[in-house]
C-alpha cells in the first residue's frame, strides 16, 4: 500500500500565546433577498470556526473559547497562514475575537 504524499499535511499550526487559529467562512456572494453579488461587491466576512487554540487560551478560565466555536472577529490583526491554496486560515489574537455564537440551552 503506497501512501499519497499530497494527502498528508505538511505542517501543523499551533497558535502561541493568547491566540486562536481560525478558518474564515466563505465570503457571501448573495444577499439575504437572493440578489447575486459580483466578485467586486462581496460582503466582507469576519466570521469563522476555531480550528486550534493555544495552550494559554485552553487553560484560561476567563477566555470562553473552545475548538470548533463559531466566532466573529476583527480582521485587522488577523495573520494569514499561507498553507492552503484558498488561504482561509488566520491566527487571530484573543482580544480581536468580539463574539462567540452559541445555541441557547433548553431549560427543562
Amino acid at each position: 500500500m503506497s501512501k499519497n504524499k499530497s494527502a498528508q499535511p505538511l505542517e501543523v499550526v499551533e497558535p502561541i500565546g493568547l491566540r486562536v487559529l481560525v478558518r474564515k467562512d466563505e465570503p457571501k456572494r448573495e444577499t439575504k433577498g437572493g440578489i447575486a453579488l459580483p466578485d467586486a461587491a462581496e460582503i466582507p466576512t469576519i466570521t469563522g470556526r476555531i480550528v486550534a487554540i493555544s495552550a494559554a487560551v485552553e487553560h484560561d478560565e476567563d477566555v470562553p473559547l473552545r475548538q470548533y466555536d463559531k466566532i466573529l472577529f476583527h480582521p485587522k490583526n488577523a495573520i494569514p497562514v499561507d498553507l492552503e491554496h484558498d488561504n482561509q486560515l488566520f491566527v487571530v489574537p484573543v482580544e480581536d475575537v468580539v463574539a462567540v455564537f452559541r445555541r441557547p440551552v433548553a431549560n427543562d
